[in-house]
């Protein structure tokens, strides 16, 4: 089975690491895998670190130029299926695959719970255009069957998965002297942690400004911020207007972030909007961290179950600072990922899901072609 993945995104966020990893984790299964992308995109650029193949084209606007580099890669590599990620790249391959020889079957994954409009346009893309539909989360998948704008036969909630091997905890104190050449941390603070793209929905400046409210509470306590995006400047600024620029640590961005992970005692993820299920939650359960986060997007189904999760409404800034105050009040240890939550969250249960599917679409697309030529 060969499977393209395209992707219009230039950034780099979870759901890019998730494209590569199902990538690499497919590819390890003895699949062939190929993910289109833009050259001047991150995942492009990113790509080797996961040993997946990329073949490099223009992908970025709904343009001819587009159109037609999508169409010349459809017929050249002739993949089995695409799976496309991004609105960009899902109406690209869309239309680009009206006018292509090769047909392959076409999966949208949905990775964010952001709305989707119920246009003409929209209805083509995910009624006619595609053959399934994946979202990262059961909630997602409940936006889009609601009201009809897809059936539900056709939509599947398959949440993100990690590789656990590489999410194992060592020892606090050798993180902490691991990562000291970006930030210094002493053996005694009590680290609050956000590793996340600083965008304005990650709800970094909400974790800042709960934080101005309990570290006069809590002197031995730190944040720390690991991460870049269009925020770094005002999150910066924020924090200097605070006074905190002691207490509030940015490593900025880092490619391994295990030794942050495992540096910290509480992690705290304020998103609130677009999240379908944050890498980043499924990390620090698999480091057994006390996780505060809120009920955006799919979070709740991420953490359900985990005896360590404390829940707060978005954007709820006292709420917020209540939580980290309760933790700091007793240093919270690490807990064990329960078994149900540790087989929920592998990266072989979602790449196992991933192949039924994709396995399913191409069965039905075969019944589809023997009918016809009957």
């Amino acid at each position: 089975m060969l499977i393209a993945h395209t992707e219009s995104s230039h950034g780099w966020g979870g759901q890019e690491i998730r494209v590569l990893t199902e990538s690499r984790a497919l590819i390890r299964r003895g699949h062939q895998v190929i993910v289109l992308a833009d050259a001047d995109s991150l995942i492009a650029q990113r790509a080797a670190d996961y040993d997946v193949p990329v073949h490099r084209l223009r992908l970025k606007k709904k343009r001819f130029a587009e159109l037609h580099a999508m169409a010349a890669a459809i017929n050249g590599l002739k993949p089995d299926l695409i799976s496309t990620h991004s609105s960009t790249d899902h109406w690209v391959v869309a239309v680009a695959r009206l006018f292509t020889q090769h047909k392959p079957a076409v999966i949208r994954t949905r990775h964010v719970s952001a709305p989707v409009s119920r246009g003409m346009g929209t209805r083509w893309l995910y009624r006619s255009a595609c053959a399934a539909i994946v979202t990262t989360g059961e909630s997602i998948r409940a936006h889009l069957t609601h009201d009809g704008l897809v059936p539900q036969e056709k939509v599947f909630s398959i949440p993100t998965g990690i590789d656990l091997n590489l999410f194992k905890s060592t020892h606090r104190e050798q993180a902490r002297a691991r990562i000291k050449n970006s930030v210094a941390i002493d053996d005694d603070s009590l680290l609050f942690g956000n590793i996340a793209t600083l965008r304005s929905w990650k709800g970094q400046h909400d974790l800042i400004q709960a934080f101005a409210l309990v570290a006069a509470e809590l002197p031995q306590a730190k944040l720390l911020i690991v991460g870049d995006g269009p925020q770094a400047a005002s999150l910066r600024a924020l924090v200097a207007s605070l006074g905190l620029g002691q207490r509030v640590l940015f490593a900025g961005h880092q490619s391994d972030v295990r030794d942050y992970f495992d540096a910290l005692d509480v992690f705290v993820f304020p998103s609130y909007a677009n999240e379908g299920i944050p890498q980043a939650i499924l990390q620090a359960m698999a480091y057994g961290l006390a996780i505060i986060t809120t009920t955006a997007g799919a979070i709740e189904e991420a953490v359900a179950g985990y005896p360590a999760a404390n829940i707060v409404a978005p954007r709820d800034v006292t709420k917020l600072a209540d939580a980290m105050r309760g933790f700091g009040r007793q240093m919270p240890g690490r807990v064990s990922l329960p078994d149900a939550i540790y087989q929920r969250i592998d990266i072989d249960a979602m790449t196992h899901q991933m192949v039924a599917v994709y396995e399913r679409v191409l069965r039905e697309k075969a019944a589809r072609s023997a009918t016809r030529l009957r």
